[in-house]
């Protein structure tokens, strides 16, 4: 079977590739049956010279491989028909912006595989690029904070060659930290990444009741919480849900985040959002005098949704803006009384070297195998879109009405 690592085209570009050149070197000799081809780009974190010194064939023309492997959406006219396609389509929320790309894949006989949807048995993504998208998430927040106040400077990550270069830049403000109190969201990848910028700044931790205690009182020291679903939902009856009702039942919940957001200078999130879910706080509840949160780096960003103040995506080029809670429009982000946000939708980007190889390891320990074992633990039938006679998956068999413009 032939694999190809093929070329981002979507724009703006993204420099990160599914495998470095060390890793296809690895596969190339692990798996007797693969063959690994990569379509030169001039983008690309490694170059082209990077994958041909470790023996892998880079070409303008990869027509003839099997299986097509890339990061972002493919453009509708570089679909070829009757191949595998892995990369993140951002089709399974019925996101109308790509509605005409599932419909070209289906028109094409195109299996699709869709990088959220390798999981495993239980649901959980096997593979992404979560962490990193915390780890420079949670950077940048701090980035926002420093840049905002004028106590320190931290350079855009994008400028920075790895995690290594990012960690030392870090140590160098752990004591211009002013004494704030920060909450942070979920319990996934995103937030193990913010996690890790986090304790790099030896940030101390409390639990969430220990939190809310030392609010009452003024800041003498930076410190964090970490917040699940079930400590910022309540049930509407009152009791504390399980989460699994936070995740499967959300019309049985309400917020309970405002206890948090008085006693918060700082929120970095990292939760996973459902459809029907309540909001964290909405725009009228930013308007209230104990609203006390005045930095938010919004690592899910999910727009107009949960987190009230995140009115748009920011960019990796302009990563910061305000938020007027009194007008509910964008001000500057240094303006008196501004909430500052930092919303970057692509975070990865910003470290692509770090974020491919960690990515890369994910995929040849879940994926590729199951090409070559039969695919024994279903991941490649739980992740199949579409099949290669044009037809929706069962499991995706809800995505007809969106195809059909219904929705």
């Amino acid at each position: 079977m032939k694999f190809a690592i093929i070329r981002e085209r979507k724009n703006p570009p993204d420099r990160r590739v599914v495998f470095s050149p060390q890793q296809l070197h690895v596969l190339d000799h692990a798996f007797a049956k693969a063959e690994f081809l990569v379509e030169s780009s001039p983008i690309r974190i490694f170059d082209d010279a990077a994958y041909t010194r470790e023996g892998i064939t880079v070409t303008d023309d990869v027509t003839d491989a099997d299986v097509m492997i890339g990061v972002k959406e493919v453009p509708v006219e570089s679909l070829i028909p009757g191949k595998k396609y892995f990369f993140f389509s951002h089709t399974i929320k019925k996101q109308p912006y790509n509605r005409k790309l599932l419909q070209a894949i289906l028109d094409k006989k195109i299996e699709l595989y869709d990088h959220e949807t390798i999981v495993a048995k239980n649901g959980g993504r096997l593979i992404g690029f979560g962490r990193y998208a915390g780890i420079v998430g949670a950077y940048n927040g701090f980035r926002a904070l420093g840049l905002r106040d004028g106590s320190f400077e931290l350079p855009k990550v994008e400028s920075l060659p790895d995690y290594k270069a990012l960690k030392k830049e870090l140590a160098r403000i752990k004591c211009n930290l002013p004494p704030i109190h920060i909450v942070m969201t979920g319990s996934g990848k995103v937030a193990g990444g913010i996690r890790e910028i986090l304790e790099e700044l030896k940030i101390h931790e409390v639990k969430p009741k220990e939190y809310l205690q030392l609010g009452q009182f003024k800041s003498v020291q930076t410190l964090f919480t970490q917040l699940d679903v079930t400590d910022y939902y309540m049930r509407k009856d009152g009791y504390k849900p399980t989460r699994t009702e936070c995740y499967n039942n959300p019309e049985l919940l309400k917020s309970d985040f405002m206890k948090y957001a008085r006693v918060t200078d700082m929120l970095i999130t990292g939760h996973f959002y459902g459809n029907g879910a309540p909001y964290f706080f909405t725009r009228e509840d930013m308007r209230n005098e104990d609203f006390n949160i005045n930095l938010v780096a919004d690592v899910s960003c999910d727009i107009d949704g949960p987190i009230a103040c995140t009115i748009r995506p920011s960019t990796i080029a302009q990563p910061i803006y305000g938020y007027d809670p009194q007008t509910e429009k964008e001000v500057d982000y240094k303006k008196e009384g501004a909430i500052t946000v930092m919303a970057v939708d692509n975070l990865p980007c910003e470290l692509p070297k770090d974020a491919s190889e960690g990515f890369g390891e994910m995929f040849s320990k879940y994926v590729i195998p199951a090409f070559f074992n039969e695919d024994k633990d279903g991941v490649l039938q739980r992740a199949k879109i579409t099949t290669s006679d044009g037809q929706l998956t069962e499991r995706f068999a809800y995505l007809q009405d969106y195809v059909d413009g219904k929705e």
